[in-house]
């Protein structure tokens, strides 16, 4: 039989043992599971970030998979932690809408987690990562029914950070989801609800930007030019060739986008 996946995605960092504190409890728990990084350098506190990368990971994993998502400034508070179906997967995360965009995007339902008999006591009110959400996405991953940690919700939190909004007659202002290892700015701007880019005028504004074409790759630009391009999850992206588009235009995750189409 195939071997149990859970992923973790966390802005915890690798300088700590909080990442390798996570796997252990859910080697404990679950020996046969095979524990996948998506990544643990989520910029601090980036509730948009994080739920943009999940976003762009989950598709490619096979049904049942278990993933936990730890971006958590409301550790220890009253926010709850949830459980949420969606694709045939599991998603194991704080209730702050860091999975507003796999609810956009699938069927699903959500529990919260009520049910205590899973989490490591006592329960620290600084590392829920360990104490609740490690151990309940191990017993998922075990085999564990969901059912078993909670009822089903309907006032779980669900942002909308990922929809751009109209402000004018040809006029879209949108943010900036994230920022790449390159510097790439990944807009929440998506070349399907603006198929138009590529044969009517435009021109979107990032930063000390200006810019009113489409290109198909960073090469097309000279070395440090700021560019449009369309990137491999669909949105839109203002890069720079072979350098940070984000230190060129002093922009950031959350940073404002305008689009005008003519």
């Amino acid at each position: 039989m195939a071997r149990p996946i859970v992923t973790l995605t966390t802005d915890f960092g690798l300088s700590d043992h909080f990442t390798g504190t996570m796997k252990g409890v859910i080697l404990r728990i679950c020996p046969t599971a095979e524990i996948v990084d998506i990544t643990h350098q989520v910029s601090a506190f980036e509730i948009t970030e994080a739920a943009f990368v999940i976003s762009e990971a989950y598709c490619y994993f096979p049904k049942k998979t278990v993933h936990v998502v730890v971006i958590d400034p409301g550790v220890g508070t009253a926010r709850r932690p949830i459980i949420a179906e969606a694709a045939g997967q599991y998603f194991v995360a704080p209730d702050n809408g860091v999975l507003s965009m796999i609810y956009a995007r699938e069927k699903h339902k959500v529990r919260a987690v009520t049910s205590d008999k899973h989490f490591l006591k006592p329960i620290s009110r600084t590392f829920h990562g360990r104490d609740i959400f490690a151990p309940t996405a191990a017993h998922l991953a075990k085999g564990a029914r969901p059912a078993s940690f909670g009822r089903l919700i309907q006032d779980y939190c669900r942002l909308r950070f990922a929809e751009p909004q109209r402000i004018g007659k040809r006029v879209w202002q949108g943010t900036v989801l994230k920022t790449d290892h390159f510097g790439n700015l990944i807009t929440n701007l998506h070349i399907a609800e603006f198929p138009s880019l590529a044969d009517r005028p435009f021109q979107l504004h990032c930063g000390t930007a200006t810019i009113d074409h489409l290109n198909a790759t960073f090469a097309e630009g000279a070395p440090g030019e700021p560019l449009v391009v369309v990137g491999s999850s669909g949105y839109l992206e203002v890069v720079a060739n072979q350098s940070s588009a984000a230190k060129i235009l002093g922009c950031a995750t959350g940073s404002p986008v305008d689009l005008t189409i003519w």
